[in-house]
């Protein structure tokens, strides 16, 4: 309500500070007359206001007279800004975000994590819950948009969170089976990742393994019964 206030009464002053430009034409300007008791109330407002405000509020008045451009939000791109991710790695977590995003605003509030995280199986408290939004909250907003979960996945297979953080428990949580890491004893988040990588590639082999050994033992079937055949054809005859 102030900062409005200050906003209004500093355009008030340019736009005085303007038309007595234009009414003095060319002649030289007149002595300044005391100030009142209003104009000093305007200076001691101007010379309180931080300077981030005044840049703020100088910056709306050359767009609003076209000296300056606004400027454009960046667009979000996940596949370019977060390459260390496949197009699928992304797609999972896009569908998880999705999937307790309940109030579809594109954001998961503390209360929507608090159901996410008992959903895994990791109830956080109340306190906890803001730590956790606050590590990644890059915008301040108390809540996580898509790019700050993504961020949350960032900051685990960086190795950037604490053992102990609610994040990192997630992240694990979300990414690979709890039974996996608890029977492998994965020291991260990351080398769990590859421990189920690896486990997925031998359950692979060992199926094209028992494959192969079906095909063989159908093969030598196969000569046991010719041989049968030319022996007792050599008999008949």
């Amino acid at each position: 309500m102030a900062s409005e206030e200050l906003a209004q009464k500093l355009q008030r002053r340019l736009q005085l500070e303007e038309s007595g430009a234009e009414g003095d034409g060319g002649a030289a300007p007149a002595p300044a007359p005391a100030p009142s008791g209003g104009e000093e109330e305007r200076g001691s407002l101007t010379g309180s206001a931080g300077a981030e405000l005044s840049a703020k509020l100088a910056r709306r008045h050359d767009i609003n007279e076209g000296a300056a451009q606004p400027r454009l939000a960046a667009v979000f791109n996940p596949y370019t800004e977060f390459k260390e991710f496949s197009r699928r790695q992304i797609k999972d977590m896009e569908r998880m975000f999705r999937l307790y995003d309940s109030g579809r605003d594109g954001y998961i509030d503390l209360m929507e994590l608090k159901l996410m995280m008992e959903k895994l199986g990791a109830p956080q408290t109340h306190l906890g819950l803001k730590n956790m939004i606050k590590e990644v909250d890059e915008d301040f907003d108390g809540k996580l948009s898509f790019r700050e979960f993504l961020l949350i996945f960032h900051k685990a297979a960086a190795g950037e969170l604490e053992e102990d953080s609610g994040l990192l428990t997630l992240a694990k949580l979300s990414e690979i089976d709890v039974s996996i890491e608890g029977v492998k004893g994965a020291k991260n988040f990351f080398e769990a990742k590859v421990q189920a990588l690896s486990s997925a590639s031998k359950f692979e082999a060992e199926i094209k393994a028992e494959q192969d050994e079906r095909k063989r033992e159908e093969e030598e079937r196969k000569h046991r019964r010719a041989a049968f055949r030319e022996l007792k054809s050599a008999f008949t005859q």
